[in-house]
């Protein structure tokens, strides 16, 4: 186990320092001082996959002499837990989806993927403070582009509104199009404008109709069911997050919430990445 986290430390170190370079000021200070925001990231993603609090991880973390020894950090010269919440707060969303697309390059991916919603559940707080943040939705709704070769994460979306499957789908696969070769979702994401636009991009759908008439049986029955089965493997994915990393959100504001997710599947593809090299 001790093996298997340090070189999970090791590969979150090597996308940090490669994919955050721009936002280093951003992460660590806007002033520029404090620690350099790679190790601001690392300790955050050693957070979501402890499934710690801010100050369990720093008390971790400093504890453990070979991440003291990588991080170059003394025992008593890690960032307060006050302030890696404000790197957290203040990492841009960008360098986050740079992270998750840098670990989903370390699986094998064939270009075959599916795409599916879970919820998530958002974590308790007092009745009077969801009252002062007029927050009353209890979950959050998540959804994920997989590959199907290897279960890696390609894209994330997120939204505490629960819209209409086939308006979240086309987003992550407008972003993805050039990656991909087919893509299959359930009848949620039923829409012949997003079959359209997949084809129009070389990407073939593999989305089942509604049933409103015989021709649209007619559609269904035309689909390679071994090819439109693969979207078990996002349903696969959901479950071990869940399992492994447990199937609630911290954080209050739902941006930070989206966030919160993000790193969530980074560390789930990096586990499978250092676990099955």
């Amino acid at each position: 186990m001790q093996k298997t986290l340090f070189r999970f430390i090791k590969q979150v170190a090597s996308l940090a320092q490669k994919h955050c370079a721009a936002g280093l000021v951003a992460i660590s200070n806007p002033t520029g001082n404090g620690f350099a925001g790679w190790k601001h990231v690392v300790l955050h993603y050693l957070r979501i996959e402890m499934v710690k609090s801010y100050a369990e991880t720093v008390d971790y973390a400093s504890e453990m002499d070979r991440i003291r020894r990588f991080l170059n950090l003394p025992m008593f010269g890690f960032p307060k837990p006050s302030t890696l919440c404000r790197s957290f707060h203040r990492t841009p969303m960008a360098v986050l989806r740079r992270l998750l697309a840098g670990s989903a390059e370390l699986l094998n991916q064939s270009g075959h993927a599916a795409v599916d919603s879970t919820f998530l559940t958002r974590e308790r707080a007092p009745p009077h403070y969801l009252r002062r943040i007029d927050r009353s939705v209890e979950t959050f709704k998540v959804t994920f582009l997989v590959d199907t070769a290897d279960h890696a994460i390609i894209d994330v979306g997120c939204s505490t509104r629960w819209p209409n499957d086939a308006k979240i789908g086309p987003k992550l696969a407008r972003r993805n199009i050039e990656a991909l070769r087919s893509l299959s979702a359930d009848k949620g994401y039923d829409s012949n404008s997003f079959r359209t636009e997949l084809r129009d991009g070389g990407v073939r759908p593999l989305i089942k109709h509604r049933i409103y008439s015989s021709l649209d049986h007619a559609h269904n029955t035309r689909i390679d069911s071994d090819s439109y089965n693969r979207r078990w493997m996002a349903e696969s994915v959901f479950a071990s997050i869940k399992r492994t990393l447990g199937a609630t959100v911290r954080a209050c504001s739902w941006w930070l919430e989206f966030r919160e997710t993000l790193l969530k599947a980074t560390v789930y593809n990096l586990r499978r990445g250092v676990r099955y090299p």
